[in-house]
């Protein structure tokens, strides 16, 4: 593990209930990065969603992702503090299979594209090896004030 809960909140300003990656355990600074999200039964989500067949909402996998990128993008910003990451656009979203209580959620963000304040990361998140989701998401950084 490179990056505990402790030490994400460090970099994101994100906290519970909508922190949604546990972990970092692979990073290649300034291209890729992969995140780690434990999927409980106890996901404040899944009272609504769905009673008695809890499935996590894809909106949230995508946010997942967003979050595992953001972090990426994030550590090279010396004053982070003071930014936030908001998207711009969501692209080929799919979702492969349903993501439930007991699943370990692996998101793989790689940086296709990075100018200024815009960024481009495609990413994929796994249960196991099978594809739970995939989009491209585009995002911009924005001073906090």
């Amino acid at each position: 593990m490179i990056l505990d809960t402790v030490a994400i909140q460090h970099y994101l300003p994100h906290r519970h209930p909508f922190l949604m990656v546990d972990s970092i355990v692979e990073m290649e600074r300034l291209k890729r990065i992969t995140g780690v999200k434990a999927v409980t039964v106890n996901e404040w989500y899944f009272q609504g969603h769905f009673p008695g067949k809890p499935v996590m909402p894809g909106v949230l996998i995508i946010e997942a992702m967003a979050q595992t990128g953001g972090l990426l993008l994030l550590m090279e910003v010396p004053n982070r503090e003071n930014k936030l990451l908001y998207f711009v656009a969501v692209d080929g979203a799919r979702f492969r299979r349903p993501v439930v209580p007991g699943d370990l959620l692996r998101l793989e963000m790689t940086v296709k594209n990075w100018r200024g304040d815009f960024c481009k990361l495609d990413g994929k998140a796994f249960v196991g090896e099978e594809l739970a989701a995939e989009a491209t998401l585009m995002c911009k950084m924005a001073d906090r004030e």
